[in-house]
């Protein structure tokens, strides 16, 4: 069995129960999207954003016709960058005021920190922006995890199910995939991260039935005791 150095970890249905995400996180930018834009409109950040919508769109938007496809886009689940850096301009907002905290499931919080301890580096890639997973971490029911992470990747690299990702996640942490483990609850990000070299572990919660192709476990003291990490 090869020696694992680092792991990257997946957030959502990973490390963070789905529900979080689409029933707390999701409507909750929907629900402040209006109030939103309309206190920050003059923002260059802001703004940049909104304009990057219309982009997107086609076509010149007014600001509420920019929410409407802004909304439209979260109840399509879309990943449009400009929805992505505006939720996560909201919840940062949302975490700082205390309305919002981050989910991290027990067992991931109690591992992530007994590798760290370890020596092992550990990453993070996911479909949200890094300053949305830097929230989670940040605000989580379990304080402030972001000490524990080197680094972060999302979407800006190329889709999770694109084995070229992996690539250049693969070479930006030194190029040696066998020493590399990477955690996720779907499938197709795993056969990529496989196509790349990777080693894989399919964290199997909530009744999922396990393939023979992954070494799949149901919880995160599981992946550690079959990799004696």
């Amino acid at each position: 069995m090869p020696a694992i150095r680092q792991i990257i970890t997946d957030i959502e249905g990973t490390t963070t129960d789905i529900a979080f995400v689409h029933q707390v996180l999701f409507p909750y930018a929907r629900q402040q999207l209006a109030d939103f834009v309309a206190a920050n409109a003059n923002s260059p950040e802001v703004r940049l954003q909104l304009q990057a919508v219309s982009s997107q769109a086609g076509r010149p938007l007014s600001d509420s016709e920019a929410v409407q496809q802004l909304r439209q886009w979260i109840d399509e689940d879309k990943k449009v960058e400009p929805l992505k850096t505006l939720q996560g301009l909201i919840w940062a907002q949302g975490y700082a005021s205390g309305q919002l905290t981050g989910h991290v499931y027990d067992d991931a919080a109690a591992e992530l920190l007994r590798w760290q301890q370890a020596g092992l580096n550990l990453h993070v890639y996911s479909s949200g922006s890094v300053r949305a997973q830097q929230l989670i971490y940040g605000h989580s029911n379990h304080g402030d995890l972001t000490p524990l992470f080197n680094g972060y990747f999302d979407t800006r690299i190329g889709h999770k199910r694109e084995s070229r990702s992996y690539e250049i996640i693969r070479d930006a942490l030194g190029g040696n995939a066998s020493q590399l483990l990477f955690l996720s609850d779907v499938t197709e990000e795993l056969d990529a991260a496989a196509d790349a070299g990777l080693e894989t572990a399919w964290l199997c919660r909530d009744g999922s039935t396990a393939s023979e192709h992954y070494h799949a476990h149901a919880d995160f003291f599981s992946v550690s005791e079959h990799w004696q990490l």
